[in-house]
């Protein structure tokens, strides 16, 4: 089932004009949900609230192509 989907992923991007910006998004987006929980469940560990600037304070490129490489993977 993930395999059809991640193959009309990548249809999507080869024939759908702005295709390209649109996985771009995704992958993002999927990042920085990501990130979001993992400062979640550090910021109940130490007591304090979360914010964006922590979100986006510890997000690095690298996350990015490996959450690239786990949407692309078959």
């Amino acid at each position: 089932m993930w395999a059809l989907l991640k193959m009309a992923m990548a249809v999507v991007v080869v024939v759908m004009p702005g295709g390209f910006p649109l996985v771009l998004a995704y992958i993002a987006t999927r990042t920085l949900l990501e990130r979001w929980r993992v400062a979640q469940a550090q910021a109940r560990e130490e007591g304090r609230p979360v914010s964006v600037r922590d979100v986006v304070g510890s997000l690095h490129f690298r996350d990015l192509l490996r959450e690239a490489r786990a949407v692309t993977a078959l």
